[in-house]
């Protein structure tokens, strides 16, 4: 099978590719799993200000993009002058029309935008014109191989990690006015919520050992963590059940969180702002259940199959058949 060639051009100086950020997320995928698909031969052009796009005149069938911004794509010199369909991650839609990456559409030539977030929520923030497709990636299964024994695990604690909002009312006045679409308390409204618990132990994003990719090892430690952002689930919802931890998951009308297919009692226990504090003494009340460990096992046997970025990687492979 003729492979299909691709080349992926990023700012060098972009710190998400390094594999040295603090969350490795998107270095594993564009960096790793990509050189792994057998549907694909991925060349990698890390450039600076400008990249001459002439040099992949009739040498490539698609170009990726890492960023629909100048902030980690390079200025693409002749792009317009080349048929070639040009795929771009996008995350985060609400930054958008702040940021104008709305405008890098025409500059750069898109034809396809790609993100774990549901295609509804893009076209919030994104003309309905714009082609985006709904690509679960970010879990990398080998990280995930050997975790902690569940039932050696913190049981009468509940884990939350990642960034909250400020609970000040000054500040959430303040920040709503600044920037309404994208202020943390907005996005993780029943995170934030969750740390007034007694029982609630919270790490924050930065302020711990377990950055790059030591996360798993955090969450190994608790048998239960929480996974809970308002309008579209995030990477957490991948890396919390593949630790083997009982998932307290924010899925929502809101949020759209079905779309990742688990089943609330099954592979996850579904939360929102009005039963949480339930299903958390639920659990804490029997910690010693049969029943936590069974869907803990059964939502890190879900992840890992379903969810992985090899699966991801397949995903991107038939969108680039589809514009061929």
């Amino acid at each position: 099978m003729k492979k299909i060639k691709v080349a992926f051009i990023y700012k060098r100086s972009c710190e998400f590719l390094t594999g040295k950020h603090f969350a490795n997320t998107y270095y594993h995928f564009f960096m790793e799993a990509l050189r792994r698909n057998g549907r694909i031969e991925v060349s990698y052009y890390p450039s600076e200000d400008i990249f001459d796009t002439a040099i992949l005149k009739d040498k490539f069938d698609i170009i990726l993009l890492f960023d629909n911004h100048s902030m980690n794509t390079p200025e693409l010199l002749g792009i317009k002058d080349l048929d070639i369909p040009v795929i771009c991650r996008s995350n985060d839609p609400h930054n958008a029309p702040w940021t104008g990456r709305i405008s890098y559409h025409e500059k750069y030539k898109i034809d396809y935008y790609f993100g774990y977030m549901p295609e509804s929520y893009f076209h919030e923030f994104y003309p309905h014109s714009f082609k985006f497709k709904t690509i679960i990636y970010g879990l990398e299964s080998s990280l995930y191989q050997s975790v902690t024994p569940f039932n050696t695990r913190i049981k009468n604690r509940i884990l939350n990690s990642g960034a909250v909002g400020n609970t000040n009312l000054f500040s959430r006045v303040i920040n709503v006015i600044r920037n309404p679409e994208s202020n943390a308390y907005k996005h993780y409204k029943l995170r934030t919520k969750c740390n007034k618990l007694p029982y609630v132990d919270y790490t924050p994003t930065l302020d711990h050992e377990f950055v790059n990719d030591k996360f798993p090892l955090l969450l190994s430690k608790y048998a239960a963590s929480i996974a809970a952002t308002t309008y579209f689930p995030t990477i957490r919802y991948l890396e919390i059940p593949a630790a083997g931890c009982l998932t307290f998951m924010e899925i929502t009308g809101k949020n759209k969180g079905e779309y990742l297919g688990y089943i609330d009692g099954e592979t996850a226990i579904f939360i929102n702002e009005k039963n949480y504090k339930e299903k958390f003494e639920e659990y804490l009340a029997d910690t010693e259940n049969q029943r936590w460990q069974k869907i803990a096992n059964d939502g890190r046997k879900y992840a890992l199959n379903e969810l992985n970025n090899d699966k991801a990687v397949d995903s991107l492979a038939d969108l680039m058949e589809q514009l061929l």
